[in-house]
């Protein structure tokens, strides 16, 4: 079986209301026709990397594509774990965590969206805060960090709910103008002061050397 040979396809975690994981085939499908409707105000950009500046066929494949990437680089000293977010058996987003050599950093990196008709429902803390108990609770990490745009208000929002605190600047050229995103960091410290949300982790251990922790 696929679990045999790459066992983060067993990785679960779940929430009060949802459920984080990587996505079956069919669910893969329904993630990019969920981007392709649309993730936020076409009026504003919230990526650094503007991919979904694109009609909506290319905007699924893009979704696709970026998936099978991640999965198809994927090493112990650099990765990025891709998971589906579920509501009940819908899928309303994706939440993404990665790690470069993390035995030494000790540092998770966090991104997501949501499906515009998800937005609002709490559900963008929740499933944050799933990637972080995975992070810190399971994997050891010091430090998770983020980032958001001066504009993307909620996400913003969802960091200070969460413990972040502000961690420098940096200068992007999006659509051809100046666009200023605001660093984020999370301490282990402030994560314990903060966590509210309960979460489960199933299949974990079989995953542990894939994520470049040793026990």
């Amino acid at each position: 079986m696929l679990v045999d040979h790459f066992p983060l396809v067993g990785l679960k975690l779940t929430t009060p209301r949802l459920e984080l994981r990587l996505p079956s085939s069919e669910e893969l499908g329904e993630l990019a026709g969920l981007a392709a409707d649309g993730v936020h105000d076409p009026a504003v950009m919230p990526f650094s990397t503007p991919w979904t500046d694109h009609p909506p066929e290319q905007v699924a494949l893009n979704v696709i594509q970026h998936h099978w990437r991640e999965l198809g680089s994927w090493t112990p000293q650099d990765w990025s774990l891709d998971l589906a977010v579920l509501h009940g058996e819908v899928v309303v987003g994706l939440q993404s965590i990665s790690a470069r050599e993390l035995a030494i950093t000790r540092e998770v990196s966090t991104g997501s969206w949501l499906g515009q008709r998800y937005q609002g429902r709490g559900f963008g803390t929740e499933m944050r805060a799933a990637v972080l108990h995975l992070g810190f609770a399971c994997l050891d990490a010091e430090e998770a960090v983020s980032a958001a745009f001066a504009d993307n208000a909620a996400s913003q929002a969802v960091s200070r709910k969460l413990g972040y605190r502000p961690d420098g600047f940096q200068r992007h050229a999006i659509r051809g103008a100046l666009a200023v995103q605001h660093g984020l960091r999370l301490t282990r410290a402030d994560w314990e002061r903060h966590r509210t949300v309960p979460v489960e982790v199933e299949g974990l251990t079989p995953c542990l050397p894939l994520l470049g922790v040793d026990r």
